[in-house]
């Protein structure tokens, strides 16, 4: 066989070793960026190979080892056959514009083959396959799936020594074999995935929304979302039918607790549609139709909330502290204000919470949680209170009065409005220079989205 020949097999055979590096580099890094959960989903639409790519990513440790083996190879081989006939295809080129020296003819050969092979393992073997793999991780982990599969099972033995040998390696170094191997996302991680998928398109605003709010089920108690007992509308058990139609007529709530004299003695929960067809005049009917009360302690979780009252087939409950004393009622529509936000019917008469005074100037309900202030203002409020006006009596020291000043640095605090022992009304005033701050960070965090 003439040297050209050979040499021109061994270019092609090159050629085939740099596709094959290829195709293990882009297998290795769609098998780490894609997710099982995103196989499972293709597995059960039927899209070919899905299932062989979930049993890769499963075996993940197997499976890279396999690609490692494979990029290895292909490498070395790489070099073994392009190099040499590559430099000796160019020494008769070299000769041709008058180079004669053996050694300088050797030297630049050798120079541009192996810049030559470098460039092509680099570009064609390594940073395309990488680039496509990253963008394109579940149709690449699928369709090298098969081929990386039948590697395995060639070179098992060979790579059960292998990776035998590097989990003793790394055993002696100290790392378990499953650190690092099924990590799960974090509340924190999952949230910024939700708020990437939204802006790139894939969650509408509204989807984004709800799903984010889901993840306060966990982080909040009955206190932070109960209805405080001063603003509790009961109906008295001694109450005629008509005392209690006056009473509702005017609150217009759909259940109210029945309670001898005050809630301190609960004695029960009434619907209003249990009222229909009973005689105005009976003094006895809330005792006939009252359903039995439900208490739950102030520190119960909302997400075990809800699963009480799917299991009680009751939409009320009674907030409890330490002493066992009454503090507010829970209902599920506070539940299911925390995900779609404030769910108003045809009788609610309710002011927001925040309400814009001015340019710098906001009247804010006492009862507001400190926590919506803080989103809101972007201000940091320290301290142990649920509500604005819990706050205000928390930095003040005592019950608030009607223009009691407080200032939350970077704001200032004042009560227009009083009820009872709290505060009903604040007005709350921005420092300029915090105001103009804020704004500018806002305006900036637009523009990024």
């Amino acid at each position: 066989m003439p040297n050209w020949a050979y040499d021109l097999i061994l270019i092609l055979l090159a050629g085939g070793l740099l596709l094959i590096n290829g195709f293990f580099v882009t297998a290795e890094f769609a098998l780490v960026k894609v997710r099982p959960s995103q196989l499972d989903l293709l597995a059960k639409e039927g899209k070919p190979f899905a299932m062989s790519a979930k049993w890769l990513v499963t075996h993940l440790d197997a499976a890279l080892g396999a690609c490692q083996l494979g990029i290895t190879i292909a490498s070395l081989g790489l070099g073994w056959m392009g190099e040499p006939a590559i430099a000796r295809r160019l020494g008769p080129l070299l000769e041709g514009v008058g180079i004669e020296s053996p050694q300088i003819i050797h030297g630049t050969a050798f120079v541009v083959a192996f810049s030559a092979i470098t460039a092509g393992h680099l570009v064609i073997g390594e940073l395309a396959p990488k680039a496509f793999a990253i963008r394109k991780p579940e149709l690449m982990a699928r369709w090298c799936a098969p081929p990386l599969k039948a590697f395995y099972v060639v070179f098992y033995p060979v790579l059960t020594v292998l990776n035998g040998a590097a989990l003793i390696l790394v055993r002696w170094l100290g790392i378990s074999d499953k650190d690092g191997l099924g990590e799960q996302h974090s509340e924190a991680e999952l949230r910024a995935l939700l708020s990437h998928a939204h802006v790139e398109g894939e969650l509408s605003r509204t989807e984004h929304q709800l799903l984010d709010a889901v993840f306060e089920f966990e982080d909040l108690v009955c206190r932070r979302v109960m209805v405080p007992r001063g603003d509790v509308e009961y109906l008295d058990i001694d109450m005629s039918v008509a005392d209690c139609i006056e009473i509702i007529n005017r609150t217009k709530h759909t259940r109210y607790p029945v309670c001898r004299g005050s809630l301190d003695a609960v004695v029960g929960v009434v619907h209003i549609k249990d009222l229909l067809g009973l005689d105005a005049a009976d003094t006895e009917g809330l005792k006939k139709i009252m359903r039995p009360p439900h208490h739950v302690p102030e520190t119960m979780s909302v997400s075990r909330l809800l699963r009480y009252f799917q299991a009680v087939h009751q939409h009320i409950a009674f907030v409890v502290d330490e002493y066992g004393t009454i503090i507010g009622i829970v209902t599920m529509e506070n539940i299911l204000e925390l995900i779609v936000g404030r769910v108003e019917d045809e009788f609610d008469t309710e002011t927001p919470d925040i309400v814009p005074a001015g340019s710098r100037e906001f009247l804010v309900q006492g009862r507001t949680p400190v926590e919506a202030v803080k989103e809101k203002f972007a201000l940091e409020l320290e301290g142990e209170a649920d509500t604005l006006s819990g706050l205000l009596v928390e930095k003040l020291g005592h019950i608030l009065e009607v223009g009691d000043t407080v200032n939350l640095d970077g704001a200032n605090a004042e009560v227009i409005e009083v009820k009872g022992a709290r505060a009903r009304l604040v007005r709350l005033t921005l420092d300029r220079s915090f105001a103009e701050e804020v704004e500018a960070e806002r305006e900036a965090e637009t523009a990024e989205s």
